[in-house]
């Protein structure tokens, strides 16, 4: 079986921006994980530095590739610190060539970790 994770910390959350399955919406100081694996990416979210770890509302989310679950990761991450896709769906940011086409145009690097 092949997989890959990817993990981003120390992420300021605006109210709103994260939704979870088990706890509901959470916001600060946050960590989050995307696992892929299966052709599946899995995200998962804590707040910094605890051991609970959430299922965000929407995940997992279809993918075909291990280059692709990595733009997915990113546009999460940038969704969640509030950009331009900040209410967008989980389904919605799963666009591996629109993530790497905004990192482009932005002038930011395609990864964050």
């Amino acid at each position: 079986m092949t997989w890959a994770s990817w993990t981003t910390v120390g992420i300021h959350a605006l109210p709103g921006a994260v939704r979870t399955e088990e706890i509901g919406v959470i916001n600060g100081d946050l960590t989050i994980h995307t696992t892929w694996s299966e052709n599946l990416a899995h995200v998962a979210v804590q707040h910094t530095g605890s051991s609970d770890w959430y299922t965000m509302v929407g995940s997992p989310v279809p993918c075909p590739s291990e280059e692709a679950s990595r733009s997915f990761h990113q546009a999460v991450v940038e969704a969640v610190r509030g950009g331009e896709r900040a209410d967008a769906s989980l389904e919605e940011l799963f666009d591996p060539q629109g993530a790497a086409a905004a990192a482009d145009e932005a002038g930011r690097p395609k990864s964050d970790s």
